[in-house]
Formats: structure tokens, sequence, C-alpha cells
């Protein structure tokens, strides 16, 4: 995850400060595994492999963090594992 970020970045020039500024930033946090910039570019999404135990540690730290470089406000989804495709009953 992380060297396509840095691809994405270097070698086809597609993110921008907000972007680079979620991962560089949460690269820096305890627990990330990897973290890279997602959808078409230009814009600020991220997502984000975090060990469980220091996911809300995570958004608070790089909340902050962005906060303070971009002045802007991140908002965060956390997803959850579902039990995958099944047969529906009717």
């Amino acid at each position: 995850m992380n060297l396509s970020h840095d691809s994405l970045k270097d070698d086809y020039e597609v993110t921008g400060i907000e972007l680079d500024t979620l991962v560089y930033e949460g690269r820096k946090l305890p627990g990330v595994i990897g973290t890279r910039m997602t959808g078409a570019g230009f814009g600020g999404c991220t997502v984000s492999i975090v060990k469980t135990e220091e996911a809300d540690n995570f958004k608070i730290m790089l909340a902050k963090a962005y906060t303070t470089k971009s002045g802007l406000v991140p908002d965060f989804y956390q997803p959850e594992i579902a039990n995958g495709a099944g047969r529906l009953q009717y």
C-alpha cells in the first residue's frame, strides 16, 4: 500500500497536499500497516489498514495532525467485516 501511494504521487502525480498529508502523517502512527490514496485522486480520500487496538488513537491523532497542517477537519469511516455472500431465504 505504501509503495502504491508513493508511485501514484511521484510517477503519476495524481495526489495533492491533502492526500499526502493524510498518508504521510498516518504512516507515522502506531498500528498502521499501510495507507494510500483511493479513488481517482486529486481529492482527499485514503484507505488505511490499522491494527484494531490502535484504530481509535489513529483517528484522533491523524485528525489532529491533518487539521493542524491543512486547516481542514477529516471524516473517518470504519468498516466492519461481514460474513460475506450468502443465500437469501424467502
